[in-house]
């Protein structure tokens, strides 16, 4: 019996050790995968500044016309003022928080990112100030300069003091820092002069001069020299020593501050506020929020930059300097100096209209026969707009119903509702007014469409409604018709001729009553828990996104073609991006077209060596989002209003619409075959990380170019 006991707990020993043995293997195999997959991540934020820097390369691409050039310069700035505006902004809340917060992918902290952030940024801002400087020589054959005082004569000088006394001296505010003046409030992105003063009595004082001011112009032109411009900082600058006679001048420059401005409507949420007072409530609070970084047109000392720092509450690493000028708007004023010289500028290229359509017949009628795509910006956006107008007139139509994110000013598809609505429809508009900088113009246009009659919807307490979605209802006899619309871009005239989207109207019943259902559900205050032919975030639209990628997954390991394609604005969603991982694992082709954000690293071998990474960035801002999951007639395609960003596919209601028609399912594959040819405009990511140029064609492939072609040729059969 004892002989026994033995063997059995010598037994359970063997045992309980092969247990161990066979966890840490696991355990390790685990770890070794896990470090396998971590480095296939890109942080956001790094991402999203590579991003920009692809934006900036075009502003020093010679193959850019010059003037066009300036614009990709300026709406670099703009974007990067964003950038810190907004993500900045928040990391740097996040710091101040009680709890660390860890970046779920690359395990950064919110200190490390903004640390990186700062380093990545000074780089650019050295790459930028070089492009800049190669800008302004390229202008100069053309008759435009951009000069300082040490390029004028004497007497081109007195003419400009001249100017200075007459023209800004008597508007600007010169103040002096003391315990009567305290240090003022310096508004988001406006210029001011920071001046480094000794009094009379040998006291160190801090002036300041506000700069932007719309009384005086910005590029004043020298009298004796046409075409030949000083910016009106730099003259005030110039002759500060004016605006303080009793004082003596150590150091001076040019300052601007970026602010904060992501807040929350949460963070002021009362329930017997109106939902409208309350955002204009946040847009008047954003604009005193906290500085995320100075820029100065000019070192100052290490005293100067400290005591700058402690009147701003602001780190010095946030204290830039910059060596081109702090706001380059002005190029567009520039820009219209040089609209003579048509060689500087695009070809100027008009949206045509579609072929698949006719304008003098009912958009409703052609829709009911067959489905239509609208492609911008290489067709027009007039069909769209002539269907609501000819919904307005219909007396079938009983109810229009739309999400609007963004619209235009003096928008058309708004005076159409409202025509809609005085014609007794049922007119449903659901009016985000969380879409970030877009507030304002949003409340006066719910203000207008309910003044005429609309009912107003305000969007989801917990989620913002980004989807592009327009449901008409018809009568037609004892029953009823829907005729739906869904598109990858906001309803506006304006973008819809920069930025490239798609549209598609459909009067497939059974996507008309999943959008009845979306709109039902919006009107009650939720979101859809189940639909049948459209993807509906945030429920139901991530969750069907894997699926779909679990059957390509499937597809190859059962030996048969598997393949994914997606094309959308960027990319963060770990939870698909480990599914994406996965698949290429398995050996599943992966093309991926992602404009900004990626934090998808490809091409790693026994990981992502299965997945490509593009992106485009040329004359207009890709903007449609394609999901494709097959090959064949087995393929299952959509277009969508989501991005793969955890805030859209499960903090946003987004909608994804199938696409049957086989005529438009081809044109789809044709579209996202072609810019993945790309190489002239696309940039491939490797390993690395990095974007690289392309060369797969014989001759460069523009596929932006290319399809501006295939409207004109199809307008003109």
């Amino acid at each position: 019996m004892h002989i026994w006991n033995r063997f059995l707990y010598q037994l359970a020993g063997q045992l309980k050790r092969a247990e161990n043995i066979i966890r840490q293997r696991i355990k390790r195999q685990e770890t070794n995968q896990m470090k396998n997959t971590e480095k296939c991540y890109t942080n956001r934020e790094l991402s999203w500044l590579q991003f920009n820097e692809r934006v900036l390369n075009e502003a020093g691409n010679p193959r850019v016309p010059l003037a066009e050039r300036m614009t990709f310069a300026s709406i670099y700035q703009t974007n990067l003022d964003e950038f810190f505006m907004v993500r900045v902004g928040t990391l740097m809340m996040q710091m101040n928080a009680k709890e660390k917060v860890i970046e779920n992918k690359t395990g950064m902290t919110s200190e490390e990112q903004v640390k990186e952030i700062l380093a990545h940024v000074c780089l650019l801002e050295k790459k930028k100030a070089k492009i800049y400087e190669q800008l302004m020589g390229e202008l100069e054959p053309k008759g435009i300069r951009i000069i300082n005082f040490n390029r004028l004569s004497n007497e081109e000088g007195r003419l400009l003091e001249q100017y200075f006394d007459a023209h800004i001296a008597p508007f600007l505010s010169p103040m002096v820092i003391g315990k009567q003046q305290p240090f003022p409030f310096l508004a988001n992105k406006q210029l001011y002069a920071i001046v480094l003063l000794t009094s009379q009595k040998g006291k160190k004082k801090t002036g300041i001069v506000p700069c932007s001011n719309s009384v005086f112009k910005r590029l004043i032109e020298i009298p004796t020299r046409p075409g030949c411009f000083m910016l009106s900082e730099e003259l005030i600058l110039h002759f500060i020593s004016k605006l303080y006679p009793k004082y003596t001048i150590r150091e001076k420059s040019i300052m601007r501050v970026t602010r904060n401005a992501d807040i929350d409507a949460h963070d002021l949420y009362d329930e017997d506020m109106d939902y409208r007072d309350m955002m204009e409530q946040l847009i008047k609070k954003r604009v005193r929020l906290d500085p995320v970084r100075v820029e100065l047109s000019r070192k100052i000392n290490d005293e100067a930059k400290q005591e700058l720092s402690n009147f701003l509450e602001i780190g010095t690493s946030h204290i830039i300097n910059v060596k081109t000028p702090l706001d380059l708007s002005f190029v567009f004023t520039l820009q219209n100096y040089l609209r003579d010289q048509k060689e500087l500028f695009y070809e100027k290229r008009s949206p045509r209209e579609t072929p698949a359509l006719s304008m003098h017949e009912s958009i409703l009628s052609q829709v009911e026969k067959k489905d239509v795509l609208l492609s911008y910006p290489f067709e027009s956006m007039k069909p769209f707009i002539k269907m609501l107008n000819d919904a307005a007139e219909d007396p079938d139509v009983v109810s229009i119903k739309m999400t609007l994110y963004r619209v235009a000013d003096r928008s058309k598809i708004i005076d159409a509702l409202i025509e809609a609505a005085e014609n007794g429809k049922e007119v449903v508009v659901l009016v985000e007014l969380r879409a970030r900088f877009d507030e304002a113009n949003n409340i006066e246009m719910s203000h207008r469409l309910e003044d005429a009659g609309c009912q107003i919807l305000y969007g989801l307490g917990d989620y913002k409604v980004h989807s592009k979605l327009c449901l008409i209802t018809q009568k037609k006899g004892d029953s009823y018709a829907y005729i739906t619309q869904i598109g990858t871009g906001n309803y506006n005239e304006k973008t819809s001729r920069l930025y490239t989207d798609l549209s598609l109207i459909t009067a497939n019943q059974a996507i008309g009553a999943d959008a009845a259902k979306v709109f039902l559900a919006l009107q009650q205050g939720e979101t859809v828990d189940e639909v049948s032919e459209l993807l509906v975030a945030p429920k139901c639209l991530q969750n069907k996104v894997l699926e779909m990628m679990e059957e390509q997954i499937a597809n190859k390991k059962a030996g048969k073609e598997a393949y994914i394609g997606v094309k959308i604005n960027s990319l963060t969603d770990k939870v698909l991006i480990d599914k994406m991982i996965e698949a290429s694992q398995t050996g599943v082709k992966i093309d991926l077209i992602v404009r900004g954000i990626c934090c998808l690293k490809p091409q790693i071998s026994g990981v992502t060596e299965n997945i490509r990474v593009i992106s485009v960035v040329g004359r207009y801002l890709e903007h449609s989002r394609i999901y494709r999951f097959g090959v064949g007639d087995e393929e299952k395609m959509y277009i969508a209003s989501a991005d793969f960003m955890t805030r859209n596919t499960v903090r946003r209601v987004e909608v994804a619409a199938p696409v049957y028609d086989p005529a438009i399912r081809e044109r789809i594959r044709y579209i996202f075959d072609t810019i993945m040819k790309d190489d002239e405009k696309g940039k491939e990511q490797n390993a690395e990380g990095i974007y690289e140029d392309r060369h797969i064609n014989e001759e460069p492939v523009n596929s932006q170019e290319i399809f501006f072609q295939d409207a004109y040729e199809a307008c003109n059969k």
